[in-house]
């Protein structure tokens, strides 16, 4: 059986987490693309296992939370009678991160709904060590998501973002300006002053510029939602415990004390851990 070479396998690797495609990076690196997508999967799913391993009994004090938007297969206005709802169409990632270490403890893939938002948010306490402060959106499903999750023990604030209004025009592709911000406590005690959602925003930009599957006005997309969480998957663990963040100077992972040592793209690779 032909085996690609780890040196190449991390190439690959390299190439996928900088936002290339899947066929720029067939021409870069000369491997098929359904070498490439094989190799994607099977480092996603060990991304995904090493960070279920690893994210554990975490001493964060505050976590933001939010959701970014892309699709498998077509988007949902192009939906039929026939189509698995499930599995194509829309797509959101729910993403939480600490401010304060820039980690990313924990992540899901699904439906924008209060089904996902539970688990997404039953997942993230299991893995804090202490009380937090959680900040989100004024997504509706967070409130009873986050009671379900957390009970009373978490202090839960939202941010609501008003937007100056703007005609269609030339520049309607920026993002609006930001006028005003309703922070509004919703359980426990929250500091106001913490109430915020604008690092894990940050973290939507840097998703959209590192995953092509993420990107905006492209032909870019995910054809399974097996290959959409893979990448996604991929994305984190790189970022957690591999990409130095320019801020702490030092991996997320680091800083927040779960490893202490940096990490090579090669120690992703199934295997290797």
């Amino acid at each position: 059986m032909n085996v690609t070479p780890i040196d190449r396998q991390a190439q690959i690797i390299r190439c996928l987490i900088e936002g290339n495609s899947i066929r720029s990076t067939e021409r870069m690196t000369g491997t098929h693309r359904d070498t490439i997508m094989r190799l994607m999967v099977s480092v996603g799913e060990n991304c995904e296992r090493l960070m279920n391993d690893k994210m554990r009994n975490l001493a964060c004090r505050r976590i933001q939370v939010d959701e970014i938007w892309t699709f498998v297969q077509k988007k949902q206005r192009h939906l039929s009678a026939k189509d698995d709802i499930s599995r194509v169409g829309d797509q959101y990632t729910f993403v939480a991160l600490d401010p304060d270490t820039k980690i990313v403890p924990s992540y899901r893939v699904g439906k924008r709904d209060l089904k996902n938002a539970t688990a997404f948010l039953h997942d993230l306490s299991g893995r804090m060590a202490n009380r937090i402060q959680l900040s989100s959106d004024a997504l509706a499903a967070y409130v009873d998501a986050t009671e379900r999750a957390f009970g009373s023990d978490v202090d839960y604030g939202q941010i609501v973002k008003i937007y100056e209004a703007e005609s269609v025009g030339p520049g309607r592709y920026s993002p609006p300006h930001v006028v005003d911000a309703k922070r509004t406590p919703v359980m426990g005690a929250p500091e106001a002053t913490h109430i915020s959602t604008s690092i894990v925003e940050r973290q939507n930009l840097t998703m959209r510029m590192n995953m092509r599957r993420f990107t905006r006005l492209t032909n870019a997309f995910s054809k399974k939602i097996e290959n959409l969480k893979a990448a996604v998957s991929l994305h984190f663990a790189h970022y957690n415990f591999v990409r130095i963040h320019r801020t702490i100077r030092c991996t997320p992972a680091m800083e927040a004390g779960i490893t202490d040592r940096l990490w090579a793209i090669q120690d992703l690779l199934p295997g290797s851990n």
